[in-house]
């Protein structure tokens, strides 16, 4: 690579993100998750521009093995019950790139068999999206979160997606870094309007190992006593593994997003670069 070649790698590199998408309702809601999610979308556009294409992993395709989106146009999924008609009607009609998810595939060691039809954009991603990139004009390419590796697989295949930055894809995780709906729920019904004890320390210890680079401990972080109220199951956790495993150490580090939905539920939102 020559000097003005990585002159301009450098210059288009894309960010990685990672981001608490919290309820459905935050899709179609004007409240300040949705405004501070627009607010990230209008500053990577400023400072990064529009990118090649999306790369969503999402806490809600959590399956055996490790898959792609493969259509070259993704349906909408509204993989939710009993929320009002107008979040059904939602749609998010952001074309596929079964070329990228082929080379994402290869880049994970998998070949074309990884990818799918069977699926499409879940509200894991399109919730997200439809503040970060409203206009749907972005190729976006599901991954999988394969529920049989253990954390420090997970870190090494995010690692594994690092070099598609350089190629303008946008790394989006789409997760929350707390997430006991049990304790949720149970605080919405008594009208408990407190944050959890336990979901601050939680959100606390994460962020400073994200500060730190701490990827050994972000690898086990859910396993832990605290990390096991956080996440009874792992699947909103995971997508943080991954955007993590895909930044660099020598990443800027910011909180665009901070709070938490219902107490128990950690909206943060991480940028790297």
């Amino acid at each position: 690579m020559s000097d003005v070649d990585r002159s301009t790698a450098r210059a288009t590199r894309m960010p990685v993100l990672f981001v608490g998408h919290g309820s459905p309702m935050n899709a179609i809601e004007d409240n300040a998750w949705s405004r501070a999610q627009r607010a990230l979308g209008a500053a990577l556009a400023a400072s990064v521009g529009r990118p090649r294409a999306v790369l969503a992993i999402s806490a809600h395709w959590y399956t055996r093995g490790t898959w792609l989106t493969g259509d070259q146009h993704p349906h909408t999924i509204h993989d939710f019950g009993g929320f009002p008609d107008a979040l059904y009607r939602v749609e998010y009609p952001a074309p596929g790139d079964a070329a990228l998810a082929l080379q994402v595939a290869r880049m994970l060691g998998r070949d074309e068999h990884a990818l799918r039809t069977d699926w499409g954009l879940d509200h894991g991603t399109w919730s997200v999206l439809t503040h970060l990139l409203p206009e749907a004009d972005v190729p976006v390419v599901q991954l999988s979160v394969d529920g049989t590796l253990s954390g420090s697989e997970h870190l090494a295949l995010g690692s594994k997606l690092a070099p598609l930055r350089d190629q303008g894809v946008l790394i989006l995780g789409s997760g929350n870094v707390t997430h006991n709906l049990p304790d949720a729920f149970q605080r919405m019904r008594s009208g408990d309007t407190s944050r959890a004890a336990w979901a601050e320390r939680f959100d606390d210890e994460v962020a400073g190992a994200i500060e730190q680079h701490d990827g050994a401990f972000l690898a086990r972080a859910h396993e832990t006593e605290l990390g096991n109220m956080a996440h009874p199951t792992p699947d909103h956790w995971l997508p943080l593994v991954y955007a993590f495993g895909a930044s660099s150490g020598d990443d800027a580090v910011t909180f665009p997003v901070e709070g938490f939905e219902l107490g128990a539920l950690s909206m943060r939102a991480v940028r790297w670069g």
